[in-house]
């Protein structure tokens, strides 16, 4: 199954493995309220196999009337968020609307989503440079020092670190496994961090580097 789903980062916490009773840091994410909105097929002029999924319900004045004429089109109401998942060949989709129950326990998946911004940085935070010295005579503490070609060409070279806009970056973060799988409350618990702050958007994908969970006879 290569269809994800949209959810929202609620937070994190702990959860306590039956077997072992080790503590292991987790993420919670929210995944009610996915729907389907558009079926594309190798049949039709799109060419290709794919699903569009929408999530979290929106005011409809708040929409973009090209979206939303889309939605209407497919008989869907305003939502905030629509992502598009490519499908496999000859893979079939759920004949209800996906929830957390998509998901198992033990699966590997990816997360997809924004980092946190960090507004204009230095190279010491940013980038992790050690700075000039602290001892007394010294005034480039936190200076990246220089940073053009001493001799020949002379100049500053294409993606030198410098001070700038830390973070706000769509990123992925690989190979995370699903702790446990929580249908009555359509929430997924994910071990370790994932991008992004509480209460924002991610993907949620089966992992493209690990292998698919077998499927149950």
């Amino acid at each position: 199954m290569s269809l994800g789903l949209i959810g929202k980062k609620i937070g994190m916490t702990r959860h306590f493995d039956q077997e072992a009773g080790n503590a292991i840091t987790v993420t919670v994410i929210d995944v009610s309220g996915n729907e389907f909105v558009q079926r594309k097929t190798t049949d039709s002029k799109d060419g290709y196999a794919a699903v569009q999924v929408a999530y979290s319900d929106q005011k409809e004045q708040r929409m973009k009337q090209p979206a939303m004429g889309h939605l209407k089109k497919h008989g869907v109401a305003a939502k905030r968020v629509i992502r598009e998942f490519r499908l496999e060949e000859g893979e079939e989709l759920p004949e209800s609307h996906p929830g957390a129950e998509l998901f198992q326990d033990g699966q590997w998946v990816d997360v997809i989503g924004t980092t946190k911004g960090k507004g204009f940085q230095g190279v010491v935070k940013r980038y992790n440079f050690g700075g000039g010295p602290d001892s007394h005579g010294h005034m480039t503490h936190r200076r990246p020092g220089a940073v053009g070609a001493g001799t020949w060409p002379g100049r500053i070279w294409k993606n030198q670190r410098m001070p700038g806009h830390e973070g706000q970056r769509r990123r992925t973060t690989q190979n995370l496994k699903i702790v446990q799988v929580r249908p009555e409350d359509n929430v997924i618990l994910v071990s370790g961090s994932v991008p992004g702050s509480k209460g924002s958007y991610v993907i949620v994908r089966p992992a493209k580097k690990k292998p698919a969970p077998a499927a149950a006879e």
